[in-house]
């Protein structure tokens, strides 16, 4: 039979032949190191036939499908290590993630350090076994009596379809249910590390059991561990949970609440510095300012779709069941429907579109407990957002302004380099998720890609992750450990304008609904801090600095000579500190140093007589001795074009 190649090439193999046949037939070398398949598409094991006419792809380690079919494969090791060592422990899941894999055990006992150290032990023994992967399937009655023991097991098996054929993978002794894809065998998992356990609840769901979740990562070479440790511990030292609190950034405090940092004095020095950026930017680009309230009553939400589509993720003072009776308010988790009753201040015309509003929204959103990371994810937060109305012909080039709005903040604060493009569509099979037709899904997302295409946006497609009301564009990025977050999306509405009654009149003297386009600039304040804080190890460029530099007396006979300098720093706008304690030098330069201060000034006896300053810089040291405006002129210069590289 005839199989087609990623490139189009075309292989004759014989019938029947399994995907890893097929490999051996191009090389010994590509079979070797082939982790899973794609056929036609579907990722499959290795062992899967493809059929007369189908497009093969081979996936290695270099793939992220060879990727999660390797990290999977090493979660079943884990999985079957607990349950040799504790065969009381109850299974839960164990799925691939973007940089390892986990598993969740209900286990009455905690797992400590030297537990975890024995399951490696157990887990580096069981891949020595060499074990070959059997998949299997049962019909649904027959999988319950075979997970009898596992209650976790047999709660997802029975949220499957009546009818339908369920698939498990043994290996040796032990069996897990599992849609796989998974290894061939074994043998190819040459480095294993368990990393990290922590507390989880069943299915995400703080209302469930907590679990133990055990996280770990698997390579195909020791060097690949090796390395990758290496950058855990880089990571480690960038994390901006850490830095933000040794810095002065930010705070977290068990009475205010989890998700809810407090800003502290340099923190909200660099969140200001941003919000008058953005804000400056945003009004020079035609985007008009609102200031609108924080809170509203239902019948705003229930109008905008979010009472039925968006009530958990809300805060909502009072009953929501008697939101028919009784006035009931909620924060507001979005501003588009309050930025809307500005444009329904009046009547309007096409020719008062585009018409742009920005605003520098608080928007508060009930996210679950284990979804919190310092300030990459928090229960309130400040948003650069926007809204504009604009014509259908209006469309393609206000989504392209909105883009490159976005990525000229990304390039200023050094950020763009980093990023990735998600095209968030829709999901038909979970209707209840969105408001309106398929077909007007169908219209907004065709318009959507057109546009995307048009730009030459190198996006990935994300289904089910588009807005309830409308596609979007999510510009993606990830922290130090990996963990992928939205940090600023630009969305397509045709149907909320509708909804609110939003008209204008066209030149045909006809009423119509506008297009909407939702988007933020610079995506959520904390966020992005959080981001700077670990692009960055905490040393902000000059423009961003919270305190841009120290004034260091030699000793105290210089301390009047040390404040007239800062004065003047301060009078010229530069964030200047004088630190005059009776200490030496030496310890004053290298307490700034450790507080990441772009430049220290240093004044003594000749600084003084001459007067002039000594100048040091945390990047390349003593630059020595200039002229106090000479020095200003250059703080200045790096404030006006934003430099980042100091």
């Amino acid at each position: 039979m005839k199989i087609f190649l990623k490139d189009g090439s075309s292989l004759e193999v014989a019938e029947g032949a399994s995907a890893y046949d097929c490999a051996m037939q191009i090389s010994a070398g590509l079979a070797r190191n082939a982790l899973c398949c794609g056929i036609s598409g579907k990722v499959c094991d290795l062992n899967a036939k493809p059929q007369d006419g189908d497009t093969l792809t081979l996936y290695t380690f270099a793939d992220e499908e060879g990727k999660k079919a390797f990290r999977h494969t090493t979660s079943h090791v884990l999985a079957q290590a607990v349950k040799r060592l504790y065969p009381s422990v109850k299974l839960a899941i164990g799925p691939a993630i973007d940089n390892g894999f986990y598993y969740d055990f209900d286990t009455p006992v905690p797992f400590t350090p030297e537990m975890l150290a024995a399951i490696e032990d157990e887990m580096r023994k069981i891949v020595k076994e060499g074990f070959v992967l059997e998949r299997f399937t049962l019909p649904k009655d027959e999988a319950l009596k075979l997970e009898a023991d596992e209650p976790y097991k047999q709660e997802l098996i029975n949220d499957l379809p009546d009818g339908e054929t369920i698939s498990f993978y043994r290996q040796g002794e032990f069996v897990d249910l599992c849609a796989g894809p998974h290894l061939y065998d074994l043998k190819k998992i040459k480095a294993i590390k368990l990393t990290s356990c922590t507390g989880a609840y069943w299915r995400g769901d703080a209302k469930n059991k907590m679990l133990q979740r055990i996280y770990g990562v698997s390579f195909p070479k020791a060097s690949e561990l090796e390395e990758h440790l290496a950058k855990l511990e880089e990571a480690k030292k960038r994390d901006h949970n850490k830095l933000g609190r040794e810095l002065g950034i930010f705070t977290t405090v068990d009475v205010i609440g989890q998700g809810l940092p407090v800003m502290l004095p340099n923190g909200a020095r660099v969140i200001q510095l941003l919000q008058r950026f953005v804000e400056d930017e945003e009004q020079r680009r035609g985007w008009l300012l609102t200031k609108t309230p924080l809170m509203a009553k239902s019948d705003l939400y229930k109008i905008s779709g979010h009472w039925d589509h968006y009530l958990d993720g809300m805060f909502v003072m009072g009953d929501p069941s008697k939101s028919d009776t009784e006035e009931v308010y909620a924060l507001r988790p979005m501003t588009c429907p309050f930025q809307y009753q500005a444009y329904l201040s009046k009547a309007r015309s096409y020719r008062d579109l585009p018409l742009r509003y920005n605003e520098t929204s608080t928007l508060f959103r009930n996210e679950d407990s284990g979804e919190m990371h310092g300030l990459i994810r928090v229960r309130q937060f400040t948003i650069s957002e926007g809204h504009l109305m604009c014509t259908p012909d209006q469309l393609e080039d206000e989504f392209r302004h909105c883009l490159e709005l976005a990525i000229y903040m990304l390039k200023t604060l050094g950020l763009y380099e980093d990023v990735s493009y998600r095209f968030s569509q829709w999901d038909p099979s979970d209707r209840e998720k969105y408001i309106g037709t398929p077909e007007q899904w169908d219209e907004a997302q065709s318009v959507m890609k057109k546009i995307l295409d048009h730009l030459e946006i190198p996006y990935k497609v994300g289904v089910g992750e588009a807005a309830f009301y409308g596609p979007k564009l999510d510009i993606q990025i990830r922290n130090v450990h990996g963990k992928e977050d939205t940090l600023i999306t630009i969305q397509i509405d045709q149907m909320l304008s509708k909804n609110f009654g939003m008209e204008y009149t066209d030149r045909d003297g006809t009423k119509k609904n506008p297009y909407i386009i939702h988007r933020t600039s610079l995506g959520c304040y904390e966020r992005t801090l959080a981001l700077i804080i670990e692009k960055y190890a905490g040393a902000f460029p000059t423009w961003l600095a919270p305190i841009q530099v120290k004034v260091l007396p030699i000793s105290e006979k210089f301390a009047d000579y040390a404040a007239e300098i800062n004065r003047t720093l301060v009078d010229r706008g530069i964030r200047s500190e004088l630190d005059d304690r009776a200490e030496k030098i030496g310890y004053k330069i290298r307490e700034a140093q450790l507080e990441k201060i772009p430049y220290m000034i240093v004044v003594g006896e000749k600084e003084q007589e001459e007067n002039t300053v000594s100048l040091r810089s945390r990047k390349e040291g003593d630059l020595g001795s200039m002229p106090l405006s000479a020095f200003i002129e250059k703080v200045e210069e790096q404030v006006r074009t934003k430099e980042l590289n100091i």
